[in-house]
């Protein structure tokens, strides 16, 4: 709420009243008529301080009176101030292996883990954007379409797990699957985040392909390689001895993934730790920026009235008891 005056110049004529009074008072127009009395005992038993403190009252209406008028000549106003707000969003597909080499335990406390924490993350850290969810291994599936509902991303990505898609790592066909998602959108700014741990070795779509599409569709794809360099350990459930781990080589196509991102215009990154994937996926969220057009505007109410009412009851106040009730003989 905003509280102003229309024309605050105006409020200096409040300086005048203490001037006025003082003129009235003091200066020529205190002159007042005069009585003779031929026996002043009757003058001497009258209650003087009592006569003046009514004069004072009149005197206070009338000062009260003139400075309500002045407050409404100054016009004061109140206003709401409202805020006009358009976005851009961006659409954006989140692509996660869930093969079973997403099991390894070079990112805390595994691959997969980290990935659904730090896209989670990621999702809470947007706005006006609409996110979907593709996941992939041997095949694709879409998890979430497109939605403005975080929380059904966020609660649909705590649900993944290894094993709900046939085994394999289908780069190509995960990719087409999400700019499928990309299809009919019309918004001005398409992306795809790809994470995964492996190379291509299932699907009916090779990588290069589904890349070549999305550059048809201008999507840009950042892609995004998980896992440290070298060896991680990696659990392996044995039917006769249970869990065992063992270490395996880290096999992550960094050549195909950095072509996916290069013919798209997008980036690719690699998280060899959990922290380095949350520096990739800021760094994502920094990139692609959602366009926001405020037009803040304000409307004002006159309240003129209220003063103006005020002053013209003071004042007609202090006119009846001038002459009625604290009347005053010359």
């Amino acid at each position: 709420m905003i509280h102003r005056f229309a024309d605050p110049w105006l409020l200096l004529l409040l300086l005048s009243i203490p001037a006025l009074a003082y003129w009235q008072n003091r200066g020529p127009g205190a002159r007042r008529g005069a009585f003779r009395y031929s026996n002043l005992s009757a003058v001497l038993r009258s209650d003087g301080a009592r006569t003046g403190r009514r004069r004072l009252v009149t005197k206070g209406l009338r000062a009260l009176g003139l400075a309500a008028l002045v407050l409404a000549f100054a016009r004061p106003q109140t206003g709401v101030t409202s805020e006009n707000v358009s976005t851009e969003g961006v659409d954006i597909v989140l692509g996660i292996d869930i093969s079973s080499s997403m099991l390894a335990e070079d990112l805390e406390p595994n691959r997969l883990e980290a990935a659904k924490a730090v896209a989670a993350g990621f999702v809470e850290r947007r706005t006006s954007d609409r996110i979907g969810l593709v996941v992939f291994a041997g095949e694709a599936f879409t998890q979430a379409p497109l939605t403005l509902d975080y929380g059904v991303i966020s609660s649909v990505m705590s649900e993944l797990r290894v094993g709900m898609v046939e085994d394999g790592t289908a780069i190509g066909l995960g990719l087409a699957t999400a700019l499928k998602r990309l299809e009919d959108s019309d918004a001005e700014s398409r992306v795809v985040i790809l994470l995964t741990d492996g190379r291509n070795n299932r699907g009916q779509i090779d990588p290069t392909t589904a890349a070549q599409m999305a550059e048809a569709l201008g999507v840009r794809v950042y892609t995004i390689g998980a896992g440290s360099r070298g060896t991680a350990r990696v659990p392996v459930d044995d039917p006769r001895f249970g869990r065992q781990y063992v270490n395996m080589e880290v096999d992550v196509d960094e050549e195909t993934l950095s072509a996916i991102a290069e013919l798209t215009g997008g980036q690719y990154f690699r998280a060899t730790d959990r922290e380095s994937l949350e520096e990739i996926y800021a760094e994502i969220d920094a990139l692609e920026t959602t366009e926001i057009d405020v037009q803040s505007f304000t409307r004002y109410g006159e309240l003129f009235h209220f003063p103006l009412a005020a002053g013209l009851l003071l004042l007609l106040l202090e006119v009846v008891l001038s002459n009625t009730a604290l009347r005053r003989l010359p």
